[in-house]
């Protein structure tokens, strides 16, 4: 899919910098990707603390039945 973008020049440079990708497509496929994974990463972070765990369970005496 084909998209066009005004984007600020600038900061595509610094990113071709910094990143070491040869094209600006290239920059801003990196930028996307590391964008979602950054995001779905909070996703998970939302999580903590409202998982209830049982406090007597014990894990060491499940593996040891095995």
């Amino acid at each position: 899919m084909d998209t066009n973008l005004k984007v600020v020049e600038n900061l595509i440079l610094e990113a071709l910098e910094l990143g070491g990708q040869t094209t600006k497509r290239a920059v801003i496929e990196e930028a996307l990707r590391e964008y979602v994974q950054r995001r779905k990463q909070l996703k998970i972070m939302e999580l903590f603390g409202t998982i209830e765990y049982d406090d007597n369970y014990d894990f060491k005496e499940q593996r040891q039945r095995m």
